[in-house]
């Protein structure tokens, strides 16, 4: 796989950064990664990571564009509205970069399809906007041992992880899993929903912007990923937190007694 001289142009910024450079961005061309939405976390990850180069884009979402959606899923306009949000994601990507492949899985994922699409890609980034999809998404990419970049949005906060916990740490230890973190999933109706609570517009722009960074540094390979760490950010008071989280030996995927 080489890089066209079109391709060395439109990367040209990415080439010259010393972290990333011709063989990132051939790394990048090759990659195949699985967006689950194409909401308000998937919209500018899926943008960023097909401006990046980033070969093949799998598009996980069964949902429609409506108008409650454009005040933040910029991906979507006017003209989309009724639309898969995969067809109009699909479009909107082939507008920005005809060198990107897209696969559209006009879906819901699924416990009995989720295993199989995840085993098609080399890494997933999860911009999904509920618990069971989010606990869904983390146990199936254990399974088929890919790397998995989480978010999740409330009305002014966020937080952002990446979940590598079929690999050990230097000390052997495992990596934690996304259990190790939430061990359980809040109850249903506990935990106010995106049409009930508001989300501010421009923080998913934020944070799905991050995500993007984050599985780039883990296709490309620098700087200092978010495995075993829990990004927090506070919209109102601009400030970033960092927590350290390590593997529980009772969590039910990895832990001491999943291996008997």
């Amino acid at each position: 796989m080489s890089l066209a001289p079109i391709e060395i142009e439109r990367y040209a910024r990415h080439i010259v950064l010393r972290d990333v450079g011709g063989p990132g961005q051939l790394k990048l061309k090759a990659a195949r990664v699985l967006v689950i939405g194409a909401g308000g976390l998937g919209a500018p990850l899926i943008q960023y990571l097909a401006a990046a180069g980033v070969g093949t884009i799998g598009i996980a979402d069964d949902d429609v564009v409506s108008l409650s959606n454009l005040q933040r899923q910029v991906l979507h306009g006017e003209a989309d509205l009724g639309r898969s949000k995969v067809e109009s994601a699909a479009n909107a990507v082939a507008r920005l970069n005809p060198h990107v492949k897209i696969e559209q899985h006009a879906m819901r994922v699924a416990p009995d399809n989720v295993r199989e699409l995840v085993a098609r890609y080399d890494i997933v980034a999860d911009g999904s906007d509920n618990f069971a999809t989010r606990y869904l998404m983390s146990d199936a990419c254990f399974r088929e041992a890919k790397p998995l970049v989480t978010a999740a949005v409330g009305p002014f906060d966020a937080s952002l992880t990446t979940l590598r916990p079929f690999e050990s740490g230097p000390d052997g230890t495992p990596n934690p899993t996304y259990r190790c973190l939430f061990p359980e999933p809040p109850e249903v109706g506990t935990v106010p929903t995106c049409e009930e609570a508001g989300v501010l517009g421009a923080l998913t722009g934020i944070v799905g912007s991050m995500m993007a960074l984050e599985v780039i540094r883990e296709i490309v390979g620098f700087g200092e990923g978010l495995v075993g760490r829990l990004l927090l950010f506070d919209a109102r008071a601009m400030r970033f937190e960092t927590l350290a989280y390590d593997w529980d030996e009772d969590n039910p995927l990895s832990g001491l007694t999943s291996r008997r």
